[in-house]
């Protein structure tokens, strides 16, 4: 076992959570340190280096599993599964039976439920909504930087995640322009993928 249940407990509903301790040293964690807050041992894994710290709060069916990490404030419940090397962040919630997967980021205020996925690098952040696959998008990677792409909507609004950039598609589309005005390839690659990000939610 790398975990147990504290007798630390937090009432949600009419769900008790309990803190979780480690019980070795795996990953970035280390023998006796607190983590977040789980339901019942069906929450985590006792196998791989996953893990749940911070104020974050697993419960009802969900899931986190392999090398998964949910943290901050962040919420995973219902049937919603966490695994691969997703991370799942800042008061970010992935409820229903979502999943997030792969190298995929959820953070900021985003939700991600119903029956989604979100997997592979795409980056999701901010107040995004994601209730379907067609509610974002992932292109790339690009040929300057390996990175990959992702679009979703926020209030009406096509917002893109790449790197170190979040922003507006008219945003993304000005930033390309300046970066890349030297190296015609590049610029011509992003370009190609600000027409796919138009394209899908036209």
């Amino acid at each position: 076992m790398k975990y147990e249940l504290t007798n630390e407990n937090l009432e949600i509903g009419k769900k008790n959570l309990f803190r979780i301790r480690a019980l070795k040293d795996f990953a970035h964690v280390k023998a006796g340190d607190l983590g977040g807050w789980i339901e019942s041992e069906s929450n985590l894994s006792q196998e791989g280096t996953c893990w749940v710290s911070g104020e974050a709060r697993v419960f009802g069916k969900a899931c986190v599993f392999g090398s998964a990490r949910v943290y901050d404030s962040a919420r995973v419940f219902g049937s919603a599964q966490v695994y691969g090397e997703a991370r799942v962040y800042d008061s970010a919630q992935v409820f229903g039976s979502a999943q997030v997967y792969g190298e995929a980021r959820v953070s900021g205020e985003a939700c991600v439920f119903g029956s989604a996925w979100v997997s592979g690098s795409a980056q999701v952040s901010g107040r995004a909504c994601i209730k379907s696959v067609a509610d974002y998008i992932v292109v790339g990677p690009a040929q300057s930087s390996g990175r990959f792409t992702t679009a979703y909507i926020v209030e009406n609004s096509t917002v893109v995640t790449t790197g170190c950039f979040t922003g507006t598609l008219e945003e993304f589309k000005r930033a390309i322009e300046k970066t890349h005005e030297h190296n015609p390839s590049c610029l011509k690659q992003y370009r190609s993928f600000a027409n796919l990000i138009a394209e899908n939610f036209q």
